[in-house]
């Protein structure tokens, strides 16, 4: 079964123009800037002009202290006494990109100042997520026991193992930004996480590592290193880990891409080429060419493919290491698509009518890309969505993601007595349970999403943000409008709305379901692209549509290009 002529239902979204705010029309007579745009920044909490051009226009002069971040202090006297001391230390991260790159910058950070360190990651399969104690016990044979270990997106809930390094007389730091451990603060010599505060809850663990860096070099100062060179790294991680591109992440993105852009890393050059990315960098070209590449290492084999990658200065082995990288996220690929057809024949059995929820587990699956699919089949069917991969020993690991307005976490809690545990964010989670436990818990799962979730909750609503026509569109207005970027979580690209525009039909139709074609509004031309369009079934013109505006390059061009979101018959 091929998933894109599943015969699963689609679900047609409803419409939901956001209306034009006095405080908008009072920002466009402050700035000068056309009302669509002004409209798009209030939206943003943008409300007088110096606001409107800190946003635009943001400067890394305008960073905030990094000792306003809890336990700061602590982490950096305890990394300068390693440094004094020339001492053992570990590098001990997670296996996603947030965790990759924040090894690489705090490896390059400390070698800065003339301390090599060992780095380790963990396996998936064999030794789970965070410090484990097979994964400590792993490390310590491979490197020898340590000074220090410096645990880096992980480790904050991991008071059992930090206890145990603790026994063996071994300091620990923690650079972290998942929620706290319900029993409080593990035993570390500094956790660096904001969620001891009450600010910068929006950085991933990249960010908190630069921010490290940052206070690192406000105190001692290393010739010759330049730290914004670093934040093609920050920049990676931040899109990757799906953190809110929101104050000072908004900016170190926006510098980040650039640096990405002109990066010397001779493993990131060869990521960029086999991956085909090339021009102007942008978030998409992070979120789905090379942040699924870095974290098809983790997903199918070892995670340190990846890391040694970003820190190689040998353009052989990048370019052997790239290849590698781009084998394993093909196997990907075609793994993610095995488990979404065969989730996708398990969901045509049953009636998804009376199904508020999905949860679906299966002994074949990988419980590398569960997540993966567990984001396309939410996505589809606007319902909280949990896949659970079950191993030989009927231990399943389970990945789910959620829809606007229901809390994951708040329902694992909920149905927390047929989990072994579970935990994670509002929007993604993970859980154990046994299988023979998996129906209770899908029974009590979806009378949660019942619960919370009503009727008019279960369908998908497009939300439009401002209404323009093409002629509005020129070279001005996109000058402009390239500054919100970069687009990601909470500073989402907006979608808007035009009426009564002609298509030319029947258009080019591209790969059987992707449509190219010209539009056609009083005059006014673009070039528009509609994705997994409804080839039969396209609405008789003239059509109202739902689009977004995206920018790429083709030989050094800038090309601006209409993607066609939804379309529907003009009123």
């Amino acid at each position: 079964m091929n998933p894109s002529v599943s015969t699963l239902p689609d679900q047609a979204p409803r419409w939901r123009l956001k209306p034009e705010s006095l405080e908008a029309k009072e920002l466009a007579s402050a700035t000068g800037l056309p009302l669509v745009l002004a409209q798009l920044l209030a939206q943003r909490g943008i409300a007088t002009a110096p606001e409107t051009r800190d946003f635009l226009v943001p400067k890394l002069a305008h960073l905030s202290d990094p000792q306003e971040i809890p336990e700061m202090r602590q982490g950096i006297d305890r990394l300068f006494q390693a440094v004094d001391r020339q001492e053992k230390v570990i590098l001990y991260g997670d296996y996603d990109v947030d965790g990759v790159t924040s090894v690489a910058l705090m490896h390059l950070t400390l070698k800065a100042y003339g301390l090599e360190t060992n780095y380790f990651v963990p396996m998936r399969l064999e030794e789970g997520y965070g410090l484990s104690l097979d994964g400590l016990g792993r490390c310590i044979e491979e490197f020898g026991k340590p000074d220090l270990v410096i645990a880096l997106d992980c480790g904050t809930t991991s008071t059992g193992e930090l206890q145990w390094l603790a026994d063996q007389g071994v300091d620990a730091v923690i650079i972290d930004h998942h929620e706290l451990a319900p029993e409080g603060r593990p035993v570390c010599t500094a956790l660096v996480n904001p969620k001891q505060g009450d600010a910068f809850h929006y950085f991933c663990t990249a960010g908190l590592v630069f921010k490290v860096a940052h206070a690192m070099l406000r105190e001692r100062r290393v010739e010759g290193y330049d730290l914004k060179e670093s934040l093609d790294l920050v920049a990676l991680g931040t899109v990757a880990d799906l953190v809110p591109l929101v104050d000072e992440n908004r900016l170190l993105v926006r510098r980040g891409l650039e640096a990405l852009g002109q990066t010397s890393r001779v493993g990131l050059r060869a990521l960029m080429a086999s991956s085909g990315v090339e021009g102007m960098l942008q978030t998409h070209h992070i979120g789905f060419r090379l942040g699924p590449r870095i974290n098809a290492a983790g997903r199918l084999d070892k995670a340190t493919s990846a890391l040694e990658l970003l820190l190689t200065e040998d353009r052989v082995f990048a370019a052997e290491r790239a290849t590698l990288l781009e084998e394993r996220n093909r196997e990907r690929q075609a793994v993610e698509l095995e488990v979404l057809q065969q989730a996708e024949a398990m969901l045509e059995e049953m009636n998804l009518e009376d199904a508020p929820a999905i949860v679906l587990g299966s002994r074949e699956w990988h419980p590398g890309v569960i997540g993966i699919v567990a984001s396309r089949i939410s996505r589809r069917l606007h319902r909280p969505t949990i896949l659970v991969a079950i191993d030989k020993t009927g231990m399943g690991k389970g990945s789910g993601r959620s829809v606007t307005g229901f809390s994951l976490v708040e329902a694992i809690d909920v149905c927390r007595s047929h989990l072994v545990r579970g935990g994670g964010h509002a929007m993604a989670a993970g859980i154990s349970i046994e299988e023979e436990k998996i129906d209770a818990f899908r029974i009590a799962f979806s009378e949660v999403a019942r619960t919370v979730l009503k009727g008019s909750d279960r369908t998908p609503t497009l939300e439009l943000d401002a209404e323009i026509e093409l002629k509005d569109i020129t070279p001005k207005f996109l000058e402009t409008y390239m500054l919100l970027e970069p687009f990601g979580q909470k500073n989402h690209e907006p979608t808007f709305l035009s009426r009564h525009v002609m298509p030319r039909l029947p258009g080019r139709v591209m790969k059987e379901k992707h449509l190219r074609l010209f539009l056609d509004q009083y005059g006014a031309q673009m070039d528009a692209r509609w994705f997994n369009a409804p080839i039969q079934n396209l609405p008789p013109p003239p059509w109202d549509i739902a689009f977004r505006l995206q920018r790429s390059f083709f030989r050094g061009e800038e090309r601006w290009t209409v993607v066609i979101e939804d379309a529907r018959t003009a009123e």
